[in-house]
Parts: structure tokens; C-alpha cells; sequence
């Protein structure tokens, strides 16, 4: 069963970066339990958006830049990937800003060493493992995420609150609306985790059969299947660790009256004195797994975007040499992450930033993403159902709506 899953539990597993960790540790210590139930409306727009960007990636052999470069002007294209590399950037850095606190929290040592030593061996990672090792290495890397249940479920022993289940309500005030947008439309319906899903896929689909042979549409279904089902997987990992580092942080740092966190480490330093130091060390480890997982993404689907853009070769399965304006890209991305620490960036603003961004530019991807999918001739036997378009459309309509409340509510 574990071969079955690939690009969706990777890109699940890498959804909950140390960003956004602090995010929901923020949300949690805010506004409590209550927002919890805005996961549960995310789940099945988040399973559309990148099942959608999956299956594009199967059908034509690319990722959604290449297919939007296909259909789309070239200055349009060009403007979308100069967004996505800029929030993927700013989010890489303040990444590993939070990986190179704590690391300093929990073992002393400059930060600025940590933070380059985290962006060496993340960029290592994604450049020596080749595509199947790399998938192979995150999928058993993502079983640390259970320090983040484990850590919601220590909390809820040490302060009671097991028997307590989140209430299905939120007040409308701008700060509640404001986090619960950032928290949960820029942090978990990103266009980054479409570029990734998809050029994965594109890649794992050289040298499998054609979508266009004459059993193409047995070898579609079969397809089909194992996208939803990895997709299905990935995307309730990420749900669920969302839902533990909320609840961790509504049940200690709420219930004890702090309703504002600046940083994750701040956050892993107060669960210490509230829930003791076996909370702190599993929010900590799972901040640094976590991490792990994530800056290879930011850089590779950044790499991804700006590569099939300009139309480099790229992949993970190209050797540096075979490849090497695509590997330069993820060089360069991480090296602007660590160059962010070194200028000592608010990481709390960027993080702001770049999940306004990622938000703001989510409604017009889905929609050039949908006006793809939709198309018989591009799709094949891997068309999308009446039900996956209809939620496609649903969520890229919530995306533009969730967009132009924040920037009303962010504007003068």
C-alpha cells in the first residue's frame, strides 16, 4: 500500500512547514478551539485542488506551469512564477529562522550557523537523492509528524482538556478573520503545493504507459485511483498535524491566558513552562522534521515553476549536470533563504507576507488551472468528473472571495 503513495503524501507531509506551525500555534493561542472546525472545510478543497493539479501533471507530462505556458501569454506566465518563487523564497527563509532557534533553544549555538547548515543539508538533500530515493525518503520521514499528535495529546493529560472537543464556532471580528484567512487559505491552499504535486507527477510519468494507447483508458482508471488515494492520504496528514499543533496550543497557551505568538520558537519555549519539557522537546523535534521537509519543496517548486516558465529541462531525476539552470534555481533560492537570516528579516511579517501573497495569487492559478483541466484534448482519459470540477470551481471562488476580504480588510 505504502507504493501506492508518492507525490500527494509528499506534498501533505511537507504542507505543515515550520511557517506554518507558527501559524496555527497563533491561531490556536488566539482564538482557541474554535477555528478548528475551519480545517474540516478545508479537507475536501484541498483534496480537489491537488487531485486537479495531479492529474494535469499525469496527462500532459508537466507541471502546471508548463501547461499554463502552453495556453497563456508569456508575460502572464512569467508574472505568476515571479510571485510564487518570492513567497517560496521569503517562506524558506523564515523556515529556517525557526529551525535554527530552536535548534539553538534546545542545544545552544549561533543561530546564523544553524540556519546555513539547515539550508546546505535541505538543498543537498533534494540535489544528491535522486527522484525515487527523495519520494521513498519523505515518505518514512513523515511518520515524525506523529510527534505533533503525540505532543496535542500530552498537552490535553497535562491540563485536562481530553474530554473537551472544539466548539463549531468563531467570533467575526477582523483579527479572528484575519488569522483564520492567513492560517488557513494562505497556509493551506497555497499555489506552491500545486506547482509541486504536478511536476512530481509530470516527472513520475516519463517512462510509464501512454494515456493515449489503445488500453489508455484501463491504465487512466488505475491512475485515477492511486492519485485520489495519494492525494486522499497527503492531504489528511496535513489536515490532521494542523489540527494537533492547534489544539496543543489552544489547550495550554490559550487556557493560560497568551493569545499572541511571535515565533515557533516562542512557542515551543512557553509550552516548556506550561505543559513541561516533554511537550517542548516534541513541538521542537517535530518543528525541525517538519522543516526538513518542507525547504526542499519551497526551493524544488520554485525551481519547478521559474524552470518550466523559461523552459529549462528540470527534475529531480536529472542529474546536476543534465540539469543545470533547474539545480542552480534550488541553490539559489536556499542561498536567498539563509541570506534573509543574515539580514535578521522580521520572520513574523514575512511569514504575513508571503501567506498574502500565496492567498491572494491561489484564486487566478485555480481558475487557469480549471480552463486546463476542463479540456478534453489536454486531459485524456484522466478528464476531470463533474464532481472534482464542480469543487475545483467551488474553491477557486472561496480562494478569490477569502482574497479580497483580507485585502480589504489589510488595505487603508
Amino acid at each position: 500500500m505504502l507504493r501506492q503513495f508518492g507525490p500527494g503524501l509528499v506534498t501533505g507531509a511537507a504542507d505543515d512547514d515550520p511557517s506554518g506551525i507558527a501559524t496555527y500555534s497563533q491561531a490556536g493561542a488566539q482564538l482557541g478551539c474554535a477555528g478548528c472546525w475551519i480545517l474540516l472545510l478545508c479537507y475536501p478543497m484541498m483534496v480537489a485542488t491537488q487531485e486537479i493539479s495531479a492529474r494535469i501533471g499525469r496527462a500532459t507530462g508537466g507541471g502546471i506551469v508548463a501547461a499554463l505556458r502552453t495556453r497563456y501569454p508569456r508575460w502572464v506566465v512569467y508574472l505568476v512564477v515571479a510571485m510564487i518563487a518570492f513567497a517560496n523564497t521569503v517562506n524558506l527563509g523564515a523556515d529556517l529562522g525557526a529551525m535554527a532557534e530552536v535548534s539553538r533553544l534546545l542545544i545552544g549555538g549561533p543561530r546564523l550557523a544553524y540556519a546555513a547548515l539547515f539550508g546546505t543539508l535541505c538543498a543537498g538533500l533534494l540535489i544528491r537523492l535522486r527522484l525515487r530515493l527523495y519520494v521513498r525518503f519523505v515518505k518514512w520521514a513523515a511518520l515524525s509528524l506523529s510527534v505533533y499528535v503525540l505532543a496535542a495529546i500530552h498537552a490535553a493529560s497535562s491540563w485536562n482538556a481530553l474530554p473537551r472537543l472544539p466548539a463549531p464556532s468563531i467570533s467575526l471580528d477582523r483579527s479572528s478573520i484575519v488569522m483564520l484567512i492567513v492560517a488557513v487559505m494562505g497556509t493551506t491552499i497555497s499555489p506552491y503545493l500545486f506547482v509541486w504535486q504536478s511536476s512530481l507527477e509530470g516527472e513520475r510519468a516519463c517512462g510509464m504507459p501512454s494515456l493515449r494507447e489503445r488500453d489508455a483508458a484501463v491504465v487512466a482508471g488505475e491512475e485515477a485511483r492511486r492519485i485520489r488515494a495519494d492525494t486522499c492520504a497527503g492531504m489528511a496528514v496535513a489536515t490532521i498535524v494542523a489540527y494537533a499543533v492547534i489544539v496543543t496550543a489552544a489547550w495550554t497557551l490559550h487556557a493560560a491566558g497568551i493569545t499572541a505568538v511571535e515565533t515557533t520558537a516562542q512557542a515551543a519555549e512557553q509550552l516548556r513552562q506550561l505543559a513541561g519539557p516533554l511537550t517542548h522537546v516534541l513541538f521542537s523535534l517535530g518543528i525541525l522534521a517538519t522543516g526538513l521537509l518542507a525547504v526542499p519543496m519551497l526551493a524544488g517548486s520554485a525551481a519547478f515553476a521559474v524552470g518550466e516558465a523559461l523552459g529549462w529541462p528540470v527534475g529531480l531525476a536529472r542529474m546536476p549536470n543534465e540539469a543545470p539552470a533547474f539545480h542552480g534555481c534550488i541553490l539559489a533560492a536556499t542561498a536567498a533563504g539563509i541570506v534573509m537570516n543574515i539580514f535578521g528579516a522580521n520572520a513574523m511579517r514575512a511569514l504575513l507576507w508571503s501567506a498574502v501573497i500565496n492567498g491572494v495569487l491561489a484564486a487566478p492559478v485555480l481558475v487557469a488551472m480549471m480552463l486546463v483541466a476542463t479540456r478534453r484534448e489536454t486531459m485524456g482519459w484522466l478528464a476531470l468528473s463533474p464532481v472534482l470540477t464542480m469543487l475545483g470551481w467551488a474553491t477557486a471562488a472561496v480562494m478569490a472571495a477569502a482574497a479580497l476580504t483580507l485585502l480589504v480588510i489589510l488595505g487603508p
